[in-house]
C-alpha cells in the first residue's frame, strides 16, 4: 500500500529499488523472423516522414491542458537493455493511497518530449498510473530528418524494443503493483501499442492505438486478448485508410474485441497539438473516447 501522506516519498523509494528489480525480469521468448515486419516498418518510416514533413516540435497552446487533478512525477529507470539503464517519466495522481491501474504510454516517432510528458500528466489526473516508455535511449529529435534516424535505429534492433515494453510491463506490475495495465501511444507510439498487445497476451488489459500502423496478418494478430481501441484519419496518407480497414476485417475475422473510430476530414497526427494536422474537435473527441474505453477495461474508481 502507499500512503497519501508518503506518496512522494514512495516514488523516491522506486527510484532507489527499481534498478534492482530488472535484474529480474524475463526477456520472454526469442522472437521470429521479423524481415518481412521490418521491411514494412521501413516503408511506415518513409509515410511518417512525408507526413510530418513541415512539423515542429514547438508547443502550441492547445499541449497545456492541465491534469484535472494534481500529480507527482518523477525520471526513473524501468529497464535495462544492452547493458545501459532505460528512463521513463513516471507520473501519479498526488492523491494516490491505494495502487492503481496504468498505462504503458508510447511516445510519437520525436521521442519522449514535453509534450508527452503534458499528456502523461493529464492522464495520470484521470486516476492512473503512467509511465511514459522511451524507445529512443535517451534521445529526442528535433527536425523530421532527427526523427527519421531514431524511428529506423528502432527497426534496427527490434527485440531491444520489445524488451523496452516487456520491461515497462514488469516494472508496473512488479514494483508499482499495478492490478492492471494497459497501452496508449500515436503514431509511431501507436504502432508500439499494438505490438505491446500481441507481445503480453493475456498480461495487457487494454490497447490505445491513435494513428499507428497496423497489420492484418492473422497469424501476429490472433495472440491478442486485449481490447483495442483504434483512433485513425481518413485523410491519412501515412497509415492508409485500406490497411485500416483490413486491419478491422482481421479482428473482426479473429472475434477480437475492437473500437475503430476513423475521423472524417483529418490527415495523420489529428492529436499531436504541435503538429500542422491537428484537429481540436477530432483530438476532444478520441480523448474523450480513450478515458471512456481505459474506465470500462481498467476501471479506475472514483467513489
Amino acid at each position: 500500500m502507499i500512503k497519501r501522506t508518503t506518496c512522494r516519498t514512495a516514488i523516491a523509494a522506486l527510484v532507489m529499488t527499481a534498478g534492482a528489480a530488472l535484474y529480474g525480469c524475463n526477456s520472454g521468448d526469442p522472437a521470429p523472423d521479423q524481415a518481412a515486419e521490418a521491411e514494412a516498418a521501413r516503408a511506415n518510416v518513409d509515410a511518417m516522414s512525408r507526413e510530418h514533413a513541415e512539423d515542429t516540435t514547438a508547443p502550441s497552446p492547445a499541449a497545456e491542458i492541465a491534469p484535472t487533478r494534481d500529480v507527482i512525477s518523477e525520471r526513473l529507470p524501468y529497464a535495462e537493455i544492452n547493458d545501459e539503464l532505460v528512463y521513463g517519466y513516471f507520473v501519479a495522481p498526488a492523491d494516490m493511497i491505494e495502487p492503481l491501474p496504468a498505462v504503458i504510454m508510447i511516445h510519437e516517432w520525436w521521442g519522449l518530449n514535453d509534450n508527452i510528458r503534458a499528456m502523461a500528466d493529464r492522464l495520470a489526473g484521470e486516476g492512473y498510473v503512467v509511465l511514459a516508455v522511451d524507445m529512443y535511449g535517451g534521445d529526442v529529435a528535433t527536425s523530421p530528418e532527427g526523427a527519421r534516424q531514431l524511428m529506423l535505429s528502432v527497426i534496427e534492433d527490434p527485440e531491444a524494443a520489445n524488451e523496452n515494453i516487456r520491461s515497462a510491463h514488469e516494472f508496473l506490475t512488479s514494483a508499482v503493483n499495478a492490478p492492471g495495465v494497459a497501452s496508449l501511444g500515436w503514431c509511431f507510439g501507436g504502432g508500439w501499442s499494438l505490438n505491446a498487445a500481441m507481445l503480453l497476451p493475456d498480461h495487457l488489459e487494454a490497447a490505445v492505438i491513435y494513428y499507428g500502423q497496423v497489420t492484418a496478418d492473422q497469424d501476429r494478430l490472433k495472440v491478442i486478448t486485449a481490447p483495442i481501441l483504434g483512433l485513425f484519419a481518413a485523410e491519412d496518407t501515412g497509415i492508409p485508410l485500406a490497411s485500416v480497414e483490413a486491419f478491422v476485417d482481421a479482428l473482426e475475422d479473429l472475434g477480437l474485441e475492437h473500437d475503430v473510430e476513423v475521423y472524417p476530414g483529418v490527415g495523420h497526427a489529428f492529436a499531436n497539438p504541435t503538429g500542422s494536422n491537428y484537429n481540436e474537435q477530432a483530438a476532444t473527441d478520441a480523448w474523450s473516447r480513450t478515458l471512456e474505453f481505459l474506465q470500462l477495461h481498467l476501471g479506475v474508481d472514483e467513489s
